[in-house]
């Protein structure tokens, strides 16, 4: 059953339109990803799917008595003296005729409040982001949509939250229920998302299979197009050369060619060169000392609560700590009690020399609103330098995709995803060989995000990072650590994958539970020891099993995004998505494996 349809659908802001002729089709039971740069369009598509923004131009059609659901990227509640109250006048619930359906929605938004583990009684004022987004999904689910459309679902939700919400989508949404999503999430993507809508310059095109295969395909459609666009560009300034000769394009037996100049000149003039990618550079100045810090025996409580107990960390130059675990876990305090910033209940804590920190901040309070781009990143001065070059500041705005023309406006007209890329502007203006981003991914757009990955990855310096989302993580931390309900915090070198596993064990029984992993303690030197022979033999055949594994994960992609792949059905593109979930798991704990018995046995030769 088609539930909705665009046909030709024009929609502008300014002079480029954000919808340029698009035509899309949304049947029963998909499950679409929307991507795209920021400022594309994204959310204005999702509002026009929802009736809530009109087209300039073109045709929507939408099935009799749809039922669609929008949550939008930042929810707004009505006002009302509780949580509960005010998602009932959002849902308009009372308005509901049918009084047990109505009594239906009303125990399923409890079962939802409860599950997202929300408080009701609280004021909608007092909430944060997060909890209001909670609200917002569980009314959703409760109200049952046909059609659900959600803006940044993931946003400012944890990654117990992030997991709820997987749940809930792959369990409510496998027969005759309908989802459109915006997110940077790719893992989120991968698990949820059958077909990719891919917004670029207008143009909506349509990706089967989850972001993984969109990936390998988008990468092969982006050559084509850049090796075209480099042989029109060479014919364009031949013809520009020959034209210029200016007699012979006089004759009558070449006003033809001349024609076919106006037309060449006409086409590229109206062509929407692709969105550029921020360029970022990290100066990680000085060095710092060997050790950045070390925590002994430390132990943070608040009232009855602890945080922290028993805590032996040592964080050494170039190590890129994650924080993981849910909200309210203690995260923020840690990084507090590591900087020296707050004093822990008991325990040592000694800094390392040298330190210049830099913190990224996820509510932004280093972005003064009133201020422009060029004086938040370099008050006083046209210039900033960054590894020893000397750049104008303009310029440097220009890496992190801020035009001439906008470096002068306030902070305050920015939207979320430039408020998070001026903020890195802002602290990679200045060198730093400790840099603490708590929440750097919130509103960043796929491809910003993997260029943050990637300069993180070669920054020299020192990193914690607090951070939900799960590829973003495992790209960058060389290890992460996370706590129990009791403060006690625990290494895991398989970053959010081991964690979970870990946390599967301790909720089985106590005869099925294998020995968890040891808490963290200070790094030792001790005297390394030999290859048992199984070890040897793992050892051995893991490179063959590897390789088997990137072959089977070849194929699939390749039947997904194949020829053919557009006929194959849902369940296909289900069971495929699974296995290259599990084996993308697999490749994880099986590298893994290879470099820790890789460096053991090398370190074993060693002495």
């Amino acid at each position: 059953m088609i539930l909705q349809t665009l046909q030709d659908a024009h929609l502008a802001w300014g002079d480029a339109p954000l919808l340029d002729k698009v035509n899309l089709t949304i049947e029963e039971g998909q499950r679409f990803g929307l991507i795209g740069r920021n400022g594309t369009g994204k959310s204005s598509l999702l509002k026009v799917l929802a009736g809530v923004e009109k087209l300039d131009a073109g045709k929507r059609n939408v099935a009799k008595g749809l039922r669609a659901i929008y949550v939008e990227q930042d929810p707004v509640y009505p006002e009302a003296v509780t949580v509960y109250d005010a998602l009932l006048k959002r849902g308009k619930i009372d308005e509901i005729s049918d009084e047990v359906h109505r009594w239906e929605v009303i125990s399923k938004l409890n079962e939802y409040i409860h599950l997202f583990g929300l408080n009701a009684d609280a004021s909608p004022e007092s909430i944060s982001g997060g909890e209001k987004k909670k609200g917002a999904l569980a009314l959703a689910f409760a109200l049952e949509p046909q059609l659900l459309l959600l803006d940044e679902p993931t946003n400012h939700l944890d990654i117990d939250a992030i997991f709820k919400l997987e749940e809930l989508i792959l369990s409510n949404f496998r027969k005759n229920r309908t989802l459109v999503t915006i997110t940077h999430d790719r893992s989120f993507l991968n698990k949820v998302a059958q077909q990719i809508l891919e917004l670029d310059r207008g143009d909506l095109r349509t990706y089967p299979g989850n972001f993984e295969a969109y990936e390998k395909r988008k990468n092969e459609e982006l050559e084509a197009e850049e090796k075209a666009r480099s042989q029109f560009d060479k014919f364009w300034a031949q013809e520009e050369v020959w034209i210029r000769k200016g007699i012979e394009a006089r004759r009558t037996r070449n006003e033809g060619r001349v024609r076919r100049l106006e037309q060449i000149r006409r086409e590229r003039e109206a062509r929407r060169d692709r969105i550029g990618t921020a360029k970022l550079a990290l100066d990680a100045g000085g060095k710092s000392g060997k050790m950045v810090a070390e925590l002994e025996d430390v132990c943070l409580s608040f009232g009855d609560r602890t945080l922290i107990k028993n805590l032996n960390l040592r964080l050494m130059r170039g190590d890129k700590l994650g924080l993981i675990g849910p909200n309210g876990v203690g995260k923020s305090s840690l990084i507090k009690v590591i900087l020296g910033k707050l004093k822990p209940t008991s325990g040592k804590v000694r800094l390392g020399t040298n330190l210049e920190v830099a913190y990224f901040d996820q509510l932004r309070a280093e972005l003064n609103p009133e201020k422009t781009l060029v004086e938040t990143v370099s008050p006083g001065s046209d210039w900033v330098e960054v590894n020893g070059q000397r750049k104008h500041v303009i310029g440097y705005l220009g890496d992190f995709l801020f035009p001439p023309h906008r470096a002068n406006v306030k902070v305050s007209s920015l939207s979320g995803g430039e408020k998070n890329r001026l903020l890195l502007a802002k602290l990679f203006a200045k060198p730093a060989n400790l840099l603490v981003m708590d929440e750097p991914t919130n509103d960043l757009d796929i491809e910003s995000l993997e260029m943050l990955e990637d300069t993180l990855s070669n920054y020299q310096g020192t990193i914690i990072l607090v951070s939900h989302d799960q590829t973003f993580m495992d790209n960058v931390a060389s290890f992460v650590i996370a706590p129990d309900s009791k403060g006690v915090w625990t290494s895991y070198v398989g970053g959010y994958e081991e964690w979970l596993r870990h946390r599967e064990e301790l909720e089985k029984p106590a005869e099925e539970k294998k020995p968890a992993p040891k808490p963290v303690q200070v790094r030792e030197k001790g005297k390394p020891t030999k290859l048992s022979y199984k070890e040897n033999k793992e050892l051995e055949k893991l490179p063959s099993e590897i390789e088997s594994l990137e072959e089977e994960q070849k194929q699939l992609i390749a039947s997904m995004s194949g020829e053919g792949s557009e006929k194959k059905t849902p369940d296909f593109f289900a069971n495929a998505n699974k296995r290259m979930a599990e084996i993308s798991d697999l490749l994880e704990k099986k590298y893994a494996r290879w470099e820790e018995l890789d460096q053991k046995k090398a370190s074993f030769s060693k002495n």
